[in-house]
């Protein structure tokens, strides 16, 4: 492209936004003007010494992905060739390994937000909170999250392969895991019933049902319905809704699950500079009412999670239980560029919680200020990063065993049958079923005991009262 061209090009872009500038009341035409000329300069000054050869479009890309980067982790510029791997993404199913990533601005890394239950990341090791040091031996250093969508998506059975670098660790770890479609539950329980099915009910004594929800899908309200609709039927009394670990996804998702618990009023609202705001309220019918809930979150809890569990905290339906969660709570819009082959995705608005209060942590955000949602007064159970550790690898274990690797039943019944076999080989399964039982029972999930100390108090408060 001739320069008098590009000038030409760079100028009329100039104008138009000058222009539009004008109607906004943002910065004069004469310092936007010398803001292009600083960087029409910097432009020819790499075509012309550079080490190598760089095409403009390749520059004009950078630009507009290094600001748009620098504004938050969640807007970008998806380019031509990216915005086909994106709406494939978004319009259907993919091969994929299951985790969902954002970034970590001190690193300058990928940050695994959570990986999926039961989805080869999962069953490999990945864990929430991962930095993602290299994919396939390439350096994640700077990469974006659309990017990294890109490199870990294709063909199922193609293998793909992490170093990771888990929280409170100096050294990373090595992970090869073959892609697969990513299709599977998000509402499980915590253990399995002899059928394979989840049981919903952890403390049958007291009738305290137990619900986890990995993400927020399209099929997760029907799960839910069914999930409480079995406890209901087992006369539960109380509610453990564990929400660590959950990403979030998406917003109708969220707004309807908060509906089955709240009967009235606000749910979430959205509020931008250039946007119509929006509601979510409420409604009577089919709300779930009449026992205690405590809501688990801990600092992977994002997005839907957090308008789940704000919208129950500030409608007193629910104790929150854990530690602060992520602060992922904006909105993107995406714009069309070149007729609809490239798009800008960008944050254009934040939900704030039923009180008003914000949910999203902006880039300069510091402990003090308000943003995700925190556990009540006297409910928060912070872990360290080796507590943590042990908590998502028990987790896995527990969910492995209930995921295809369970022995046939006809292996297990085999020993019992077999009158010719020895005793001590006979009673060989026992010993390792009460080998398993002890290192369950050996490990403590301190949130998940407070949460249920939380309900029990409520189900005796009445008794105590007479």
């Amino acid at each position: 492209m001739p320069r008098r061209n590009f000038y030409s090009i760079v100028m009329v872009g100039a104008v138009s936004l000058v222009c539009w500038q004008a109607t906004q009341g943002a910065k004069p035409k004469d310092e936007m003007m010398e803001l292009y000329g600083v960087f029409v300069d910097a432009v020819e000054h790499v075509e012309a010494s550079y080490v190598r050869p760089v095409s403009r479009k390749e520059l004009l890309e950078s630009a507009l992905k290094g600001m748009l980067q620098n504004l938050d982790p969640h807007s970008s510029y998806i380019n031509t060739s990216e915005w086909k791997q994106f709406r494939r993404q978004i319009e259907g199913r993919f091969g994929g390994i299951g985790i969902q990533v954002g970034m970590d601005p001190d690193a300058n890394r990928l940050k695994v937000i959570a990986p999926m239950v039961g989805t080869p990341a999962y069953e490999a090791g990945v864990l929430a909170g991962d930095l993602i040091m290299e994919i396939d031996d390439h350096s994640t250093e700077g990469m974006n999250t659309d990017k990294a969508v890109e490199v870990l998506t294709g063909r199922p059975g193609t293998s793909v392969k992490l170093n990771v670098l888990h929280e409170g660790e100096e050294k990373g770890e090595t992970l090869t895991m073959n892609r697969a479609i990513i299709d599977v539950a998000s509402v499980l329980g915590d253990k399995r019933k002899p059928d394979d099915t989840w049981d919903f009910m952890l403390d049958k004594d007291n009738k305290i049902g137990y619900i986890r929800i990995t993400s927020f899908i399209q099929n997760t309200t029907e799960e839910l319905k069914k999930a409480l609709a079995e406890l209901k039927s087992e006369g539960m009394k109380a509610l453990v809704l564990d929400l660590r670990d959950n990403p979030g996804g998406l917003l109708g998702s969220a707004v309807e699950i908060s509906d089955l618990f709240v009967d009235e009023g606000l749910i979430v609202s959205t509020k931008g500079r250039n946007t119509i705001g929006k509601t979510y309220e409420a409604h009577k019918e089919g709300t779930y009412e009449g026992f205690p809930i405590a809501i688990l979150i801990n600092r992977n809890s994002a997005s839907a999670a957090e308008i789940v569990s704000a919208c129950l905290q500030d409608h007193d339906r629910a104790f929150i239980v854990g530690d602060r969660s992520y602060g992922k709570g904006s909105v993107q819009n995406i714009i069309d560029l070149e007729d609809g082959n490239s798009v800008l995705k960008l944050t254009v608005a934040s939900y704030l919680r039923p009180s008003g209060k914000n949910i999203h942590r902006f880039k300069d955000a510091k402990e003090k200020d308000e943003w995700g949602v925190s556990p009540n007064a006297g409910l928060k159970v912070e872990l360290t990063p080796r507590q943590y550790i042990a908590w998502a690898t028990e987790r896995r274990n527990r969910d492995l065993v209930t995921f295809g690797k369970r022995k046939p039943k006809a292996d297990v019944e085999k020993p019992k049958a077999d009158a010719e076999k020895p005793k001590a080989d006979a009673e060989k399964p026992k010993t390792e079923e009460k080998k398993s039982d002890k290192t369950e029972k050996g490990f403590t999930d301190l949130q998940l005991e407070k949460a249920l100390e939380v309900v029990k108090e409520k189900l005796e408060a009445p008794v105590a009262k007479k």
